[in-house]
């Protein structure tokens, strides 16, 4: 467990650095209504260096969650008595979500909010930031995640190992290509399945951030007022970024994941 733990902190913190611009692009996309919310006027007003700005607070967030998250996935994959391997994996991945997301949430809100102030027009860090909300404020859009994460990291994690069961019967991709490619479809596959909430979760995140930020009251009202203002298709806002997000993000924490559990064990092994 405890290898486990510390290949999904590292796995997790590796490939959010690697993609931390496109995770602010992303996040920009999804609240395009924020003042100076794109990447020309984060160079322009703060530096090429801020594009990573809110990376800090992702991996101090990221790396328990994803430790949290390989690990209990691990753990229900080895005790569920489930003979059929994509149920299994389906029902390992959605506890593995479900925890992980509680267990960490209040630094979730805060990384979003810090990715979207510029030159530190609410917060002065993680501490500053933390004090200055409410508790209400901190769990905002804790629902939403937890019916969009519970089954986004299902999916993720049941397409994975069936991707890779298909890659290496059908292709002759060394490991750590089948790794990757498999990691990063299956990150494809869940967003494109479970998007909706990822937006509605962002906009309860920032109530109260921001005079610009639309006032919803819940994830039904969060819902009604996108659809009617901006349409079905407003509920997809920002998925073309999270496509090109998610597929190196996905394909790095998988693969890190298993690179770095196949190297502790391999260490744990030739200990004495």
């Amino acid at each position: 467990m405890f290898e486990n733990l510390l290949a999904g902190g590292l796995a997790g913190a590796l490939s959010r650095t690697c993609v931390a611009p496109l995770e602010l692009y992303k996040i920009q996309s999804q609240a395009n209504y924020i003042p100076n919310a794109s990447w020309r006027q984060v160079i322009k007003k703060e530096g090429i260096r801020y594009l990573w700005k809110g990376n800090f607070t992702n991996c101090v967030r990221i790396a328990p969650q994803i430790a949290v998250n390989f690990t209990t996935f691990e753990y229900m994959k080895s005790n569920l008595e489930i003979e059929n391997k994509d149920i299994k994996n389906l029902m390992a991945g959605a506890t593995a979500g479900s925890v992980s997301m509680t267990a960490i949430y209040p630094l979730e809100t805060i990384r979003t909010r810090l990715s979207l102030q510029t030159n530190q027009s609410h917060y002065n860090g993680i501490w500053n930031c933390f004090r200055s909300m409410k508790l209400r404020e901190m769990y905002g859009g804790l629902r939403t995640s937890l019916i969009g994460f519970t089954p986004y990291m299902a999916i993720n994690f049941a397409l994975y190992h069936r991707l890779k069961e298909i890659t290496k019967s059908h292709t002759s991709l060394n490991e750590t290509s089948i790794n990757l490619l498999s990691g990063g479809l299956s990150g494809l596959g869940a967003v494109t399945i479970t998007y909706p909430t990822d937006l509605i979760r962002r906009q309860l995140q920032l109530q109260g951030f921001d005079p610009t930020v639309p006032k919803y009251d819940g994830i039904y009202d969060c819902t009604k007022k996108i659809i009617k203002t901006q349409g079905i298709r407003g509920l997809y806002r920002g998925l073309l970024p999270c496509y090109i997000t998610n597929f190196p993000k996905f394909a790095i924490q998988f693969w890190a994941f298993e690179y770095f559990q196949k190297h502790f064990n391999n260490l744990k092994e030739m200990a004495p």
